[in-house]
């Protein structure tokens, strides 16, 4: 016998079994919160090149014409859809056109879901939805 009292036995355990669930609980906040952030940089990053990609598509014929460079709509919703489907991944798009200055400039909005893998033991949801936005506008010349 070590001359404990029977009554302390097992507390070692139970402040284990609690730190430890608080150490698991900052692994997954920090494990997470990393991945939420690469979803998000990956969905500016997408939205981004899909700007750029939708306003590369001008109104040629009336650029030809000698009127001013303008982006197509048509053509440039169809470029954008087309970029993010091969990109793979989006959960969805909503591609604009704002006019600033006289100018109109492109707009896309691009929506991917995080899965979280750790932080959903604790009870927090699964998922979250990050959301990135980029504009283009067609340049023509020195800018």
């Amino acid at each position: 016998m070590t001359g404990r009292p029977a009554r302390e036995s097992g507390r070692v355990s139970l402040f284990l079994a609690v730190a430890l669930t608080g150490v698991l609980a900052i692994i997954s906040l920090a494990y997470d919160g990393a991945g939420q952030l690469r979803t998000l940089q990956r969905a500016d990053n997408l939205a981004a090149e899909a700007a750029r990609s939708g306003g590369q598509m001008i109104d040629r014929r009336r650029a030809i014409e000698g009127g001013p460079t303008e982006i197509d709509e048509v053509a440039a919703r169809s470029a954008v859809t087309d970029y993010l489907a091969a990109a793979g991944g989006v959960g969805g798009h909503d591609v604009s056109f704002p006019v600033v200055d006289g100018e109109k400039r492109i707009r896309v909005r691009v929506s991917i879901t995080y899965r979280r893998d750790l932080l959903g033991l604790f009870g927090i949801r699964k998922t979250a939805t990050v959301t990135g936005e980029a504009t283009a506008r067609a340049l023509t010349g020195a800018p």
